[in-house]
């Protein structure tokens, strides 16, 4: 790196750490990552820091609560070999995720409040195990089989049975029969995966949907965690848009 570039008051890297409260170690290593810029070194063979490492170790650690250390990381190596497209890149794709997140959220409530809306499944209702068998079957208290509860949600039992493999539902077997029962829980989660992949969610994407529900407790207190998640990606768009000032202001350091 040209002398121009390191011009200024010398820094130790003691320095550099003491200001955001990092050991001396961190920031040799940040620079070894290339996340700082090379330091030019004295006669003795001590780093030499300046304004513009102190810049960036700024932008380095604002850009981390809005991307991740991986993908900040990779933005400042970008732009210290001179990349910035590269850097813009990665940023784009951090806020596209954010806005994907964001419309999952959405998915997730308006999928809560249609749920919300719908009248609750009638319970130990005697049906049939499905489209394959004719006979009638009474499951245990509170279930119902595949067959009728493909039938309430307009899928085939087949679209059922790739939920479960999927992981968005886990019926039981029932010990006489073996055939599939779905408590309230299983019901309430297929459908919640129904009304998800209706909007066009994958079931790779609706899976963790899924597992906040369970952890939750129910849809009820789903509405705590749904909160604290949409609480969550506003602080995420907060932090980048602290994380692009900073990236900014160094990138005019360098110039």
């Amino acid at each position: 790196m040209g002398r121009n570039l390191q011009s200024g008051k010398r820094l130790r890297p003691i320095d550099l750490a003491r200001r955001h409260g990092l050991s001396t170690q961190a920031v040799r290593n940040y620079e070894e990552a290339g996340i700082l810029p090379a330091a030019d070194r004295t006669p003795h063979g001590y780093r030499a820091y300046t304004a513009l490492h102190a810049g960036a170790l700024r932008a380095f650690l604002a850009l981390v609560p809005g991307h991740g250390h991986q993908v900040a990381a990779s933005i400042m190596r970008a732009v210290n070999r001179g990349a910035v497209d590269e850097a813009f890149r990665l940023v784009d794709e951090s806020h596209a995720q954010l806005l994907d997140d964001r419309r999952t959220l959405q998915a997730v409530e308006g999928a809560l409040r249609e749920l919300e809306s719908t009248a609750a499944p009638e319970p130990g209702a005697v049906s049939s195990p499905g489209a394959v068998s004719g006979a009638a079957a009474v499951p245990g208290a509170g279930g119902t089989f595949i067959g009728p509860l493909a039938g309430r949600l307009g899928v085939r039992p087949a679209t059922l049975r790739k939920w479960e493999r999927a992981g968005l539902v886990r019926p039981r077997r029932d010990p006489r029969t073996g055939y599939r029962v779905y408590d309230e829980a299983d019901v309430r989660d297929a459908r919640l995966a129904h009304q998800l992949r209706r909007g066009g969610y994958p079931p790779a994407q609706i899976a963790p949907v899924i597992a906040r529900v369970r952890s939750a407790g129910g849809l009820g207190p789903l509405e705590a965690a749904l909160g604290d998640w949409r609480g969550r990606l506003s602080a995420r768009g907060r932090a980048m848009l602290t994380g692009a000032a900073e990236l900014e202001a160094y990138l005019r350091e360098r110039e």
